[in-house]
């Protein structure tokens, strides 16, 4: 097992090597140029439009929904473990690479919503193909084709093995453990490692509960998230700002050390020995795992929303990175402010978190932790079953719509969330980071093509209207 770790982590140090994570930043800058600042100068109307329905619109779910289902697979276990993951590894200097990285991404998340519009097509039975493997093929052209086969394989391995389904349930299984588990608790061993009964409990729990819901289909989906999702989030939101109050004192540290440290590794206390380059790198790294910027995921739920406007789902499309990085900067304060996060506390994971939660609110500690547990197993549930709908349409593309391939992908979904408390935690998020950035390649290169027609259609209709932007689209020819 040491064996197969140290080589999972050797290939998510080459993919997530500098070349990736100047892809990245180039996209994010590129677009962020083309698009004059969107992300800054209409984050007001995205807001808005974040929250009101377009009617008269063509799709599968509301736009709202369609915004929920892609929070969900958002606000999951990246803004409550992977913050803490990144600041443990590349100190408090991280949270601000996550930040850059997302407010890169707000444009990177306009151009992925406004393209999911632009180049989908809607089936004679309502369904919708959308996403990159639409926009590669119908936007770049047929030519293209294996670009957009090679992103769904990959998407589809990234969601059964790793950010929808293994970090989630570690995810869950982990925070309850931490409240419940005791040294009188009933253990199991399974494949050679000692597994908690409630561990065992709660994967099962999860485990049907994601049955349900996912067999269901997107419908199903949608009206779990139109729900758990908002209230949660606010809910997580207040909790960490009233946890801030109680530290209102240090906060001013907290934000010097994270600019200090995010530019200088010698600033950093408790002996942490990273390099630059490792803050950087984990920072971008957990950011995209937690807002998917670039990612390619997102724009497969904005495919799926009733408009027949790409700007207004683009410029919703980039609310969901804007709302999950408030939730991480809350968890990301949160450990600072509470010095959880250092060597010495050995501290790991989840437990980062918890420990800032029962330090830093005026509760009982058992009290807090279950605060954080509530929020961490709606989250991560809420992802795996948001995560599902996007494997499921990469899976419908790659099989032309084989109902016998979806039923039984849907299955090892479930499969896959049953055996995820008995993984090891390092292979599980390793793995993650790996399949995400084999995903994110072939998004990556679509976005850098068709940033030109993006940026002029944009401008189009902000300067004439919808109308004139319809009659822009019929010319099919792509522009770089």
């Amino acid at each position: 097992m040491e064996k197969l770790t140290e080589v999972i982590s050797k290939i998510s140090e080459v993919v997530w090597g500098i070349p990736l994570i100047v892809l990245i930043l180039f996209v994010g800058v590129l677009l962020t140029i083309r698009l004059k600042g969107l992300q800054i100068t209409k984050l007001g109307k995205s807001i808005k439009y974040s929250v009101m329905n377009e009617e008269g619109g063509v799709g599968e779910v509301s736009s709202f929904g369609a915004l929920c289902i892609s929070l969900s697979a958002t606000i999951g276990t990246g803004s409550i473990v992977g913050v803490a993951t990144a600041i443990k590894t590349g100190g408090p200097g991280a949270l601000f690479w996550m930040i850059v990285a997302a407010i890169l991404g707000m444009a990177t998340k306009y151009a992925e919503g406004f393209l999911a519009i632009r180049y989908r097509h809607i089936r004679e039975d309502g369904t919708t193909i959308g996403g990159p493997f639409a926009y590669i093929e119908y936007g770049m052209g047929k030519k293209w084709k294996w670009l957009a086969k090679t992103f769904s394989i990959f998407a589809m391995i990234a969601g059964v093995m790793g950010i929808g389904t293994l970090t989630q349930i570690s995810g869950i299984t982990s925070s309850i453990e931490n409240v419940f588990l005791t040294s009188t608790s009933k253990t199991i061993n399974i494949f050679g490692n000692d597994i908690s009964l409630i561990a065992i409990i709660a994967g099962l729990v999860v485990t049907i509960c994601t049955a349900l819901v996912i067999i269901g289909g997107i419908k199903r989906i949608e009206s779990v998230c139109i729900v758990i999702v908002p209230v949660m989030a606010i809910s997580y939101v207040l909790i960490c700002i009233l946890l801030l109050i109680c530290n209102i004192k240090t906060i001013p540290s907290a934000f010097s050390e994270i600019i200090k440290c995010a530019f200088n590794t010698k600033a950093i206390t408790g002996g942490f020995t990273g390099t630059l380059l490792v803050v950087i790198q984990v920072g971008i790294a957990r950011g995209i795992f937690s807002n998917e910027s670039g990612l390619g995921s997102v724009p497969i739920a904005s495919s799926t929303a009733k408009t027949k406007d790409p700007v207004r789902q683009g410029l919703v499309a980039m609310t969901s990175t804007f709302y999950t990085i408030i939730i991480c900067i809350m968890t990301g304060l949160a450990i600072v402010v509470t010095k959880t996060w250092l060597p010495e506390t050995g501290n790991e994971g989840v437990i980062i978190t918890t420990k800032a939660f029962e330090q830093g609110l005026p509760f009982p500690e058992i009290v807090s932790a279950c605060l954080l547990m509530i929020s961490m197993v709606f989250f991560a549930f809420t992802t795996i079953v948001g995560w599902n709908v996007y494997g499921v349409r990469c899976l419908e593309y790659f099989t032309n719509y084989n109902k016998i391939f979806t039923i039984i992908y849907k299955w090892l979904w479930v499969l896959a969330v049953f055996i995820g408390p008995y993984l090891s935690i390092k292979i599980i998020w390793t793995t993650a980071d790996i399949f995400n950035a084999f995903m994110a390649i072939p998004n990556l290169i679509a976005l850098i093509f068709l940033s030109g027609r993006v940026s002029k259609e944009t401008d189009i209709y902000f300067k004439e209207g919808l109308k004139a932007l319809k009659l822009e689209e019929q010319s099919d020819d792509s522009m770089c």
